[in-house]
């Protein structure tokens, strides 16, 4: 029996039927699932088992009964049809496009009827909707499964990763009363270096050679920020000025990291079965890395009790290690790392606490977010020691915002303080000589 596709004057299903009085979109919606059960018929076994299908026979089907039964159908819907089955079959269904896209760095689905992504630092939403919940739940599973993990209600929230190591987060009613709730942050094929920060503003090279060579001179390192501020992505930049030869474990929520050095350890931790056992917390393998032999530990974000061990792993002759961790402002990390400390159980007096996170920071690069979209390196601030019963910082660099220009764009300039760092002398001890006017406020 001919089918009647959606755009035709007679609309019927597959199998038959009366005409439908229902949206163009619906019914479209309708062949594509109906499709999508005939592309699954048709390659059988291999196909759900995961076993012997190349992309290249699924794009083949999926063209041949688009032709068979969507031959009403203009030439362009066709050929539409047939990439979102290949989706549907292969990828994450609607938003595959967007992982594809370079220019998309983040993709969120809000239910079925609401996509963001954020597009060079901005948000915009999309045309882009899924059929209904079970829809969106579908590319959930299909995400998780592979890893081992589950989603149900009684586990409604999950952390996973993609093939290409994007992070993902889904959280599905009835702690999400929107539906399933799912957001990718991508993860860049080809990660930016430190010239690619400079080129888009982020810092300027005379910061870029100061923060490069307090890596190599093993300072440690905390990066901070905001949510999406960019603290990974310059984390990893940092990272790859430490020497090929020294061996570096990275201990991670979810692998994002990107070392290009030979000699890397990558851990990463481990959630709790359906019993509420066997987790593996970030707290755990900053213990473990500890045996392993480390040159350098880097922690992709400290955000609880393994504060305490990433500190004593400092002051305990693990010298250049790095992190990240959420703070507004180069002060607020440190109020920030006092409440980690007392997270990991150990009631120290507020003092101590303070008299360990001096001795083992040296350096707080602060990054920021702004409106435009932008993001930049607002401090270079040094960890100087304690007065008293305060910590003090010195900035070193800072980004100062002057307004925003009728285009949109933050307005501002990168400043140095003109203070030369007490580290000076370490960085000479290690035989790394830096220009003094590269200190100078007439430098910029």
């Amino acid at each position: 029996m001919p089918f009647y596709g959606p755009f035709s004057t007679g609309e019927r299903s597959l199998s038959g039927g009366k005409p439908s009085s229902r949206s163009k979109t619906e019914i479209y919606q309708d062949l594509k699932v109906q499709l999508h059960k005939l592309l699954v018929a048709e390659l059988g076994d291999r196909f759900t088992g995961g076993t012997g299908v190349s992309s290249e026979e699924v794009e083949r089907v999926a063209r041949t009964l688009v032709e068979r039964h969507g031959g009403n159908l203009p030439r362009f819907e066709q050929q539409r049809l047939a990439e979102e089955l290949v989706q549907e079959a292969l990828g994450l269904g609607p938003i595959t496009p967007f992982l594809e896209d370079p220019e998309i760095s983040e993709i969120m689905v809000n239910g079925p009827h609401q996509v963001y992504v954020e597009r060079k630092g901005k948000l915009e939403l999309t045309p882009v909707t899924f059929r209904d919940d079970a829809h969106v739940l579908q590319i959930i599973e299909r995400i998780v499964a592979p890893l081992g993990r589950r989603i149900d209600e009684s586990v409604p929230m999950v952390d996973a990763r993609l093939p290409d190591g994007s992070r993902v987060n889904a959280i599905i009613p009835p702690l999400s009363l929107n539906g399933p709730v799912l957001t990718i942050r991508k993860f860049s094929a080809t990660p930016l270096t430190m010239e690619d920060l400079i080129r888009l503003g982020t810092l300027t090279p005379s910061m870029a050679r100061f923060l490069e060579a307090c890596v190599k001179a093993r300072l440690n390192i905390v990066v901070s920020g905001g949510t999406g501020s960019g603290k990974t992505t310059l984390l990893n930049v940092l990272s790859s000025f430490i020497p090929p030869d020294e061996r570096i474990i990275t201990i991670e929520d979810a692998a994002e990291l990107q070392l290009r050095q030979e000699h890397v350890v990558r851990l990463e931790s481990r959630p709790p079965n359906i019993e509420g056992k066997g987790a593996v917390t970030i707290r755990d393998l900053v213990r473990n890395a500890l045996r392993m032999r480390p040159d350098r530990i880097v922690v992709g974000e400290v955000r609880g009790g393994e504060a305490l061990d990433m500190l004593q792993a400092m002051n305990t002759g693990h010298d250049g290690s790095l992190t990240t961790a959420h703070a507004n402002s180069p002060r607020d990390l440190l109020s920030r790392l006092e409440t980690m400390v007392l997270m990991a159980g150990m009631e120290l007096p507020v003092r101590a606490i303070r008299e360990q996170i001096a001795s083992a920071l040296d350096l707080i690069v602060h990054a920021s977010r702004f409106k435009d979209g932008s993001r930049k390196v607002t401090h270079i601030t040094e960890v100087q020691g304690m007065e008293g019963d305060v910590i003090v910082l010195q900035d070193l660099f800072l980004f100062r915002q002057t307004g925003v220009g009728p285009d949109g764009k933050v307005l501002g300039e990168f400043v140095c303080t003109g203070i030369r760092p007490r580290c000076a002398e370490r960085l000479a001890a290690a035989g790394i000589e830096l220009d003094g006017r590269l200190f100078a406020p007439s430098s910029w």
